[in-house]
């Protein structure tokens, strides 16, 4: 007799979790299936533009200065003979990740991934969102990344070369600078080393990235799914070993790489959060502007309290409804 009532609490208590599980579910995932949230690009696409208009023009104006950083002349750093021993590096032209290819992985790529979910979930918040915030990510990380190489003017690795394609060294008699020789588009990137753009731009693009994907696919769940964790890190490994390539190449110095990494990893996180909540929230899919739309319209979104008062009360309601000697259909 106590095995069978040991046996029987046993799979009340399974079929209770199982049900706490499908509950929480359903909660998290009710506005999206419910009809009247389901806003596409025809709908509100409009509306969503004539409302960020500024904040799309503020991104054209990012483009615009970014674009103007490249084409003034970066400082031009004192650079002795016996500097420049360590910055005797050979010039590899092609190097292994092309700045042409940058922008593909880095935002050509995610919005891809954004539009799948779009086609998914046909919520153009989100798509809208996304693609902002992926932009500022990516431009603010430029302007700051070419306004520091501009301003600090650090040779590369490689400058050796560069400004002395021939081999023989050349300096100022007077004050013992370099005179370069080479051709003067090589010898201007020759002092843009820090910090390093192609890291930037990786961790700028790819680390917005891997903020999305947590939040989409609920990382932070509490339901102990590792693997979710590693479909996360997949886009920062990618940006980590883009910069590792630019050591290799010997375009930049490791500290370059270093610099890089952490400006386009903080901002990207700065940018997601002024769309979307933490991974973690009970929310944590949806933008801040869908929440507050729901809010708007007297739609109750999921949130810790009401989830867990709803899983008590449907608890205690099967709880009601079943015999003593029953679970479910199943009689012992």
């Amino acid at each position: 007799m106590e095995q069978i009532n040991t046996k029987l609490g046993n799979v009340r208590s399974t079929r209770r979790i199982k049900i706490t599980h499908q509950i929480q579910d359903r909660a998290m995932m009710r506005p999206r299936e419910n009809h009247f949230v389901r806003h596409t690009v025809r709908s509100h696409g409009a509306k969503l533009a004539r409302l960020h208009m500024q904040d799309w023009l503020t991104l054209l104006l990012l483009a615009a200065i970014d674009a103007g950083l490249n084409m003034i002349e970066p400082f031009h750093r004192y650079v002795s003979s016996e500097l420049m021993t360590n910055l005797k590096y050979p010039l590899k032209i092609p190097d292994t990740v092309p700045m042409w290819a940058v922008p593909v992985y880095a935002v050509i790529f995610p919005c891809l991934i954004f539009l799948i979910y779009y086609h998914h979930r046909k919520d153009v918040y989100d798509l809208h969102h996304a693609v902002l915030g992926l932009g500022y990510s990516v431009l603010v990380t430029a302007v700051i990344t070419d306004s520091i190489k501009d301003a600090v003017g650090r040779p590369r690795p490689n400058f050796y070369y560069r400004c002395f394609p021939n081999g023989i060294p050349i300096f100022d008699p007077t004050n013992g600078d370099v005179l370069c020789t080479g051709d003067p588009k090589l010898i201007k990137e020759g002092y843009k080393s820090f910090p390093s753009g192609h890291s930037s731009w990786s961790f700028a693009g790819l680390g917005f990235l891997a903020w999305y994907l947590c939040g989409k696919i609920k990382v932070f769940d509490n339901r102990g799914h590792a693997a979710k964790i590693c479909i996360v890190l997949l886009p920062y490994l990618f940006a980590a070993l883009v910069a590792i390539s630019r050591v290799d190449d010997y375009w930049h110095h490791w500290t370059d790489v270093f610099t890089g990494s952490m400006l386009g990893s903080i901002v990207s996180s700065i940018c997601y959060l002024q769309f979307f909540p933490f991974p973690n929230c009970i929310n944590g899919w949806a933008t801040h502007a869908f929440i507050r739309l729901m809010e708007e319209n007297d739609f109750q979104c999921p949130s810790k309290e009401n989830i867990e008062t709803t899983q008590l009360r449907h608890v205690d309601d099967i709880r009601d409804r079943t015999a003593p000697d029953e679970e479910s259909g199943r009689i012992y």
